[in-house]
């Protein structure tokens, strides 16, 4: 099985990178895990609709370069669809079972996932109606897809 995280921006947080290396290393026993960095767009504090979208467009194509034909594509999103954790594991296993060994999760930048991205994935998942940094979401993210392993090994982990 391969995992792979696609995010918006390099994570420069210490933290952060210590708890998804942490959880990078306890996944490594059960898949492939990776997490993808594309760049950024820079943009101004204030923009127009017709500016933000154009950076969420050259955003999603620096992501949409980063995913294969063959991957199943997560889109983090606030209009996705919110599972639990047992939910989400039980997707994880069934996605493996079915021939789908290669997913992807996209993580977008401040302004969210341009159309394109959300037309290309599979599925959108949304971790609740909170506003969280999209860097903090890649370690909460990666704790979570450690958990549904956890939980499909049946480790006492979850509880």
């Amino acid at each position: 099985m391969n995992i792979k995280i696609i995010g918006v921006g390099k994570l420069k947080e210490k933290y952060l990178k210590q708890g998804i290396a942490e959880y990078s290393k306890r996944l490594s026993k059960f898949c492939k895990f990776q997490v993808v960095e594309v760049p950024d767009e820079k943009a101004p504090e204030k923009l127009s609709e017709a500016e933000m979208e154009g950076v969420k467009e050259r955003e999603g194509e620096r992501i949409l370069a980063k995913i294969k034909e063959r991957e199943y594509v997560f889109a983090l999103a606030i209009e996705g669809k919110e599972r639990d954790s047992e939910q989400f594991a039980k997707e994880i296993d069934s996605l493996a079972t079915y021939g789908h060994s290669d997913i992807t999760f996209v993580i977008g930048g401040s302004l969210g996932l341009s159309p394109a991205v959300m037309k290309r994935s599979n599925a959108q998942i949304s971790f609740g109606k909170f506003t969280l940094p999209h860097q903090l979401m890649r370690l909460v993210l990666t704790e979570q897809v450690y958990r549904a392993y956890m939980i499909n090994s049946g480790s006492p982990y979850h509880k």
